[in-house]
């Protein structure tokens, strides 16, 4: 997507071999023009294909899931919770993902009654490296017996085994922006 490799290409900053640092307009001041069209284009991706909700982790991925919802016809997003809370029950869907940037395994949930069974489902988050996140959902999507329609990301590391692995699964994986490698501070992107 043009819009977000020129942001990346004049704001994203690399650090050392595989951080790609894009907090500035991605992940933490969050540009909402950006994501608008991120969510568009995402949503037009996906077009023709009947979806329910989206999915997506906390916290990071949220923004651009709701433009994408919203993209979609202003369907729900849920998102998956990182941490138990009292407004959050105990009948939830739970799996595993391994934070790369916060180097941290995380237990995230989902309450049952937000993804009913047989719900088709697009995954949407900021970042694909190896691919947690993505299993993640995934596992909570089979606990509770929805469908995957796809999954998109605003930046994947393409020399990290994510975007590979999912794809080679069978999964309709849409990445706005790849990343290659980082050579002295420079964030390579990938030729459309």
């Amino acid at each position: 997507m043009k819009e977000l490799r020129e942001a990346i290409e004049k704001f994203g900053i690399g650090i050392g071999d595989n951080i790609v640092k894009v907090d500035s307009f991605l992940n933490h001041r969050i540009d909402t023009g950006l994501s608008q069209k991120m969510g568009e284009d995402i949503a037009a991706h996906f077009a023709g294909r009947e979806i329910d909700l989206v999915l997506t982790v906390e916290a990071s991925g949220i923004a651009v899931a709701i433009m994408a919802a919203h993209a979609l016809g202003n369907i729900p997003v849920v998102f998956a919770k990182k941490s138990q809370s009292l407004n959050v029950g105990p009948d939830v869907y739970i799996a595993q993902v391994y934070s790369f940037t916060h180097e941290v395994m995380n237990t995230v949930r989902v309450s049952r009654a937000y993804l009913p069974k047989g719900s088709r489902v697009l995954m949407v988050d900021d970042f694909l490296a190896n691919g947690a996140a993505m299993e993640g959902m995934r596992e909570i999507l089979r606990q509770a017996e929805c469908e995957l329609v796809g999954a998109a990301v605003c930046i994947e590391k393409g020399f990290q085994a994510g975007g590979n692995r999912l794809r080679a699964e069978g999964v309709d994986l849409y990445s706005l922006a790849i990343v290659d490698g980082i050579d002295h501070g420079r964030i390579i992107l990938r030729d459309d």
